[in-house]
């Protein structure tokens, strides 16, 4: 049994925070094999919302989080899933979360390509070219506003 949570960064607790990170750690430096600087600054800004699914124990098991982009865009990024979590449809869970989050705003992310049929089934269409970021091929996708 898991728990959705939603918060703004000024509401994270440290312990909290904490755990998001050493998830976010664990699948994309040490699992991925990407060594790069997860964090960016960007979780502690004002507009910032996590949001993440937590097992009984209250340990996060699924995460994402949503960014304010200057041009009004939502910027959906850092979604992932504990290796012992998966096929539980954890991401499709949050990433429903985050949209009932951004509602009509536009909403952007750059997808792993292996996770192309999650966003797309969410209303996410490509935008630009593939590319690899840290040897791992990304597409940028955009969700239009609903009329």
């Amino acid at each position: 049994m898991t728990t959705l949570h939603i918060t703004s960064a000024g509401d994270l607790d440290v312990g909290t925070l904490y755990a998001i990170l050493r998830l976010r750690s664990e699948v994309f430096i040490v699992e991925q094999d990407c060594p790069y600087q997860d964090v960016d600054g960007r979780d502690l800004e004002t507009g910032t919302r996590h949001i993440w699914l937590a097992a009984a124990e209250a340990e996060p098991v699924a995460y994402l989080r949503i960014l304010d982009e200057p041009d009004g865009s939502a910027r959906i990024g850092r979604v992932c899933v504990s290796p012992r979590a998966r096929r539980r449809g954890h991401a499709g869970a949050l990433l429903a979360a985050a949209l009932g989050e951004v509602g009509d705003r536009e909403a952007v992310l750059d997808a792993q390509t292996y996770a192309l049929a999650l966003y797309e089934a969410a209303g996410f269409v490509p935008d630009g070219a593939e590319f690899a970021e840290d040897g791992i091929a990304h597409l940028p996708m955009r969700r239009s506003p609903r009329a």
